[in-house]
């Protein structure tokens, strides 16, 4: 795949994650008008029991300023906000609205309660109370409020919004402490349906325009290239299989002149891998989920999109193979999405002729379930997140990373890494990969609990045996540490 198709790729999965998101906002706000208002068309709170000691609750409503011609003023963009208060005991209660400045004036001094924030599931506030020694004038008495109303059972205060800063005051009508009310807030406005149709609108436009970038992007042309002239050619994606065996193997052969000192900087020398492949990733996630919804409707997994996650894969494990995943040799990665069967290390997923509907809905969280568990343990960051999505790559030293360590303190010690440490290793990823490809939706048979170690994968036929590595001691740093 050539830079500008994976650029038309990744540049798809933003756009397409920006419409999904611009899509999940619209649907929110065209709910939210048809099932979230009240018989009067007011968005409303459900109501809580406010309890203070002191002599006045507040909460500060800002929707902008006038200072300037140029400062944009969301004015009336509520609308008309609305809050009901009811005294618990049955005592008159007074709410009104007025000025931030005003308010702030009145109440310096004086002993109150300040509603800092509120969230929605469940309905809960916050307050923060502010000392004060002075006590304070009754309410109705003040001539700054731009809206106010006093009285007994529950008193109903509707302001048009306008722009400037202002405070909202619930308190006692004749001005005592111990103020004990039941508070509603709601707002009246017509813009969240246009707001979310157009949004809506917005978003299939980009989703559309993101279809477009994967279609090119993916597109390819038929036949492939052959193989360069004097390549060495390693058990790869067109290599035979064992019959039988699981259809996801990894390879990877330990260089025997690996340099001591050089992985002490590939954590460095890797990053712009790390880089490009954040972006692939993002593209892969997206994808998975169109692949997905392919599977869910025809039972096939789209062989474009197959192919650029599985080649994604194949890169992310030349690159792990490179540093923490192995340290097995001192070849850097290509920067390639495109086999490459001189590189020591090669990822093979068997495309699937047909995928089952059903396996598509559980497999990935509830049937990998056990694998996550283990792959945990050996990757350090790979299986289950906090909100149960399934990660891309290990983060984090696992158990693979720690004897990895180890084998690499024993190459620079001794001067051999050792075989049988190396073969465990490979297990290890190997058992990983095949939870990955499983996860990403790739392939329908449940990958084994067993630890296959070896550079080989027990189904492969391998065409050639690995030569002896050469000595690249021109390459990158590779000189400088053997």
């Amino acid at each position: 795949m050539r830079t500008g198709k994976i650029a038309l790729v990744i540049v798809g999965s933003l756009v397409a994650l920006l419409g999904l998101g611009m899509l999940a906002a619209g649907s929110t706000l065209v709910w939210a008008h048809a099932t979230q208002r009240d018989s009067t068309g007011f968005y409303t709170t459900p109501t809580e029991q406010l309890r203070t000691s002191t002599y006045a609750l507040t909460a500060q409503v800002d929707f902008g300023t006038r200072t300037t011609d140029r400062d944009w003023v969301p004015v009336h963009l509520l609308g008309t906000v609305r809050i009901r208060a009811t005294a618990v005991t049955g005592d008159a209660v007074f709410v009104g609205i007025a000025p931030q400045a005003a308010v702030d004036t009145w109440l310096a001094g004086v002993a109150h309660e300040h509603v800092t924030s509120m969230s929605w599931d469940p309905y809960a506030t916050d307050t923060r109370a502010i000392a004060g020694t002075r006590p304070v004038s009754a309410p109705t008495g003040q001539s700054f409020w731009v809206a106010s109303t006093s009285g007994t059972g529950t008193q109903t205060l509707a302001w048009p919004a306008e722009g400037g800063r202002w405070t909202a005051v619930v308190m006692n009508a004749d001005g005592a402490p111990h103020v004990a009310v039941d508070v509603s807030v709601g707002a009246k406005t017509g813009l969240l349906l246009p707001i979310g149709i157009g949004l809506g609108i917005f978003a299939l436009l980009l989703l559309g325009g993101s279809a477009l970038l994967f279609l090119f992007g993916l597109r390819r042309k038929e036949g492939g290239q052959a193989a360069e002239g004097g390549a060495t050619v390693w058990p790869t994606s067109t290599g035979p299989s064992v019959p039988g065996a699981y259809p996801v193997r990894l390879e990877g052969h330990l260089d025997p002149n690996v340099s001591r000192w050089q992985w002490l900087v590939k954590w460095v020398l890797v990053i712009p891998h790390a880089v490009v492949l954040g972006f692939l990733w993002l593209a892969v996630s997206v994808l998975t989920v169109v692949a997905g919804f392919s599977i869910l409707f025809t039972g096939r997994y789209p062989r474009p999109i197959f192919d650029f996650n599985a080649a994604v894969m194949r890169w992310t494990w030349r690159v792990s193979f490179y540093t923490i995943g192995a340290f097995g040799t001192d070849r850097y990665p290509p920067f390639s999405l495109q086999p490459d069967p001189s590189y020591p290390a090669d990822l093979t997923i068997d495309y699937p002729d047909h995928l089952s509907r059903g396996l598509v809905l559980v497999k990935w969280w509830l049937l990998a379930l056990p694998h996550y568990l283990i792959v945990a343990i050996f990757a350090g960051g790979w299986g289950l997140s906090w909100n149960d999505s399934w990660r891309s790559g290990g983060g984090g030293m696992g158990l693979i990373g720690l004897l990895v360590v180890i084998a690499a303190v024993i190459l620079a010690v001794g001067g051999r890494y050792p075989q049988s440490l190396f073969d465990f290793v490979m297990g290890m990823n190997r058992w990983c990969f095949r939870v990955l490809a499983y996860a990403a939706l790739m392939r329908d048979e449940y990958p084994p609990f067993r630890l296959d170690s070896g550079g080989t994968d027990p189904g492969t036929v391998p065409s050639l045996q690995p030569p002896p590595a050469p000595d690249r001691s021109g390459e990158l740093l590779g000189a400088s540490g053997r």
